[in-house]
C-alpha cells in the first residue's frame, strides 16, 4: 500500500508518493528582481551567517545558498542534543505512523480523536536529533558553510551598509570573528541574536519529557496511537503526552504558569500512565524553554530572527517545528529576492517586505485563534472536561485534523459551524464555566 504525508512540508521535500520509496525533490528558486535600489556588491557574493542550526536554520541556510548568497550556518549542539517536539517530515525519517489520537480528560475520560482522518493522511513522529542533522546536511550540500561554533556575540555595524561581526570560539577555545551583511538569528527561545538587537523578551513555557523504552508487548499498544492527557495534575495550562518514537515512547508535560513545579507535574503524568509504562526503562530526559507569542521585534536593520527566537510556536498544539523550518525558508528566500541572488545589498524594509508581510499575512490569524482557544478550554479541569467532550464529535475532529495537517484555519460549512458553536456554549455551560467568565468580565 502507498503510504503518503499529506502535510504542506516546509523542507522542499515530496510528501505525496506513489510508491513506498521516499525522494528528495529540490525545488529550483526562481529569482524575481525586486527592483532594488541598492548597489551591486563588488567582487563577491552577500554574506549571511545563520546560528543556529535547529530546523529554522538549516531552512533558512539552504534556502540563502541555493540562492546564491554565499552563506555560514553556526551550530554549537552536537547531533545528539534534541528538543521535545514532534511533527511533519518526509517518510524515511518517519518514526510512528500515528492515525490514532487519543485524549483524557481530568477525570480520564477518553475520546478517540482521530475518526476523521483519511486513509492517506496520518501524524508523523520523529526525533529532532535525526530531523535536525538531516537539514544541516541539506544545507551543506546546497552550499552553506556549516561551522560548529559557539556564537557569544554579534557586533552591530557603525553604519547602514558597515558589516555585522560574529564573534565565535570553536572546541570552546579557539576564538574566531567573521564579517557578514546580513543575519538570521534561529538560536532558540533564549537567542543571543535577539539581544543584540533588543528584540526584548516573551512568556516561556518549559516542556520537559522522558524517552522510556518499553517492553515489546507494551510498546505494542502505541503502534499506531498517540496520547494526550489534561488536567491539573499533569499541567494547569497545557498537557501531558505520550508519543510513540521507533523503539521507545515519549512522555511529557509543559507549561507556562507552573514551570517551577515540572518535575511534579512530570510525575503527575506518568502516574496517569503508569500501567502503561511499568517495566520501561528510561534512556533520554529532555528539556526545552518554549516561546509563548512572537517577539515585540522580529527585524532589525539587516537582522530577522527565525523559528524560536521569532517566538513561532502555536497555542493549544504548541507545535513549533513546521513554522520553524517554515519561517526559515520564508526568510531566507527573501533574502534572495531582495538581493537578485546576492548580487545586491539588503536593508530592513526589504526583510519587513519580503519576509515579515508574507508571514504575518498567512499566519497571525491562525496564531491567534489557537491563543483564544487555549485561554478558553486550558485555564481550569472543567473547562478541559468540556474540551474532551468537544473533541468527541467528529465535525470538531475534521476541522481540527485539517487546520493541524494543512496548517491553516480550515474552511467549515455554514450550519455545521453553528452547530459546533452551539455545542461548544453548551459543554461550556455545563461545565458552569460560561457563566463564570461572563460574570468575570461584568465584574
Amino acid at each position: 500500500m502507498a503510504a503518503k504525508i499529506l502535510t504542506f512540508s516546509p523542507f522542499s521535500l515530496n510528501t505525496k508518493t506513489k510508491s513506498s520509496k521516499s525522494k528528495l525533490h529540490v525545488n529550483k528558486l526562481t529569482i524575481i528582481a525586486s527592483k532594488s535600489t541598492h548597489p551591486s556588491i563588488a567582487g563577491r557574493k552577500l554574506r549571511a551567517a545563520v546560528i543556529g542550526g535547529g530546523p529554522a536554520g538549516s531552512s533558512a541556510a539552504e534556502a540563502l545558498a541555493a540562492g546564491g548568497v554565499e552563506t555560514f550556518l553556526f551550530e554549537r549542539n552536537p547531533p545528539s542534543a534534541a528538543k521535545p517536539c514532534g511533527g511533519a517530515i518526509p517518510l524515511h525519517l518517519v518514526d510512528r505512523h500515528v492515525t490514532r489520537m487519543r485524549i483524557f480528560s481530568p477525570s480520564n475520560i477518553a475520546v478517540d480523536f482521530g475518526k476523521t482522518l483519511k486513509s492517506n493522511e496520518f501524524i508523523a513522529m520523529l526525533r529532532r536529533e535525526v530531523l535536525d542533522s538531516f537539514l544541516r546536511s541539506r544545507a551543506a550540500s546546497a552550499g552553506a558553510t556549516v561551522i560548529s561554533a559557539l556564537v557569544t556575540a554579534v557586533d552591530l555595524p557603525p553604519s547602514p551598509t558597515a558589516p555585522y561581526t560574529i564573534h565565535y570560539t570553536v572546541q570552546n577555545t579557539y576564538r574566531r570573528s567573521l564579517a557578514v551583511d546580513v543575519v538570521i538569528g534561529a538560536d532558540g527561545a533564549n537567542s543571543r541574536v535577539a539581544k543584540s538587537i533588543g528584540a526584548g523578551d516573551y512568556t516561556c513555557a518549559i516542556a520537559f519529557q522522558e524517552r522510556i523504552r518499553l517492553p515489546d508487548e507494551k510498546m505494542a499498544h502505541y503502534e499506531n496511537l498517540a496520547e494526550m492527557y489534561v488536567g491539573n495534575d499533569v499541567s494547569p495550562d497545557f498537557y501531558g503526552w505520550v508519543f510513540p518514537k521507533c523503539d521507545h515512547v515519549a512522555v511529557g508535560t509543559g507549561t507556562v504558569r507552573s514551570k517551577q513545579d515540572i518535575k511534579l507535574l512530570q510525575r503527575g503524568i506518568r502516574d496517569r500512565v503508569r500501567d502503561k509504562i511499568n517495566g520501561g526503562k528510561l534512556i533520554k530526559v529532555e528539556a526545552h524553554p518554549i516561546p509563548e507569542h512572537p517577539r515585540p521585534v522580529r527585524v532589525k536593520g539587516r537582522v530577522a530572527l527565525v523559528g524560536d527566537a521569532a517566538g513561532y510556536v502555536t497555542k493549544c498544539s504548541g507545535e513549533g517545528i513546521y513554522f520553524a523550518a517554515k519561517s526559515g525558508r520564508v526568510c531566507g528566500n527573501a533574502v534572495v529576492k531582495a538581493s537578485e541572488g546576492g548580487l545586491k545589498m539588503i536593508d530592513e524594509h526589504d526583510l519587513r517586505r519580503e519576509y515579515l508581510k508574507i508571514w504575518d499575512g498567512e499566519y497571525t490569524s491562525m496564531f491567534r485563534f489557537l491563543d483564544l482557544l487555549q485561554r478558553v478550554f486550558y485555564g481550569s479541569n472543567a473547562a478541559k472536561e468540556a474540551l474532551v467532550e468537544l473533541c468527541g464529535d467528529e465535525y470538531v475532529q475534521r476541522m481540527t485534523f485539517e487546520s493541524y495537517l494543512y496548517k491553516k484555519l480550515a474552511k467549515g460549512r455554514v450550519l455545521d459551524d453553528a452547530k459546533m458553536v452551539m455545542n461548544t456554549i453548551g459543554s461550556l455551560v455545563k461545565c458552569n464555566i460560561l457563566g463564570r467568565k461572563m460574570e468575570g468580565l461584568i465584574l
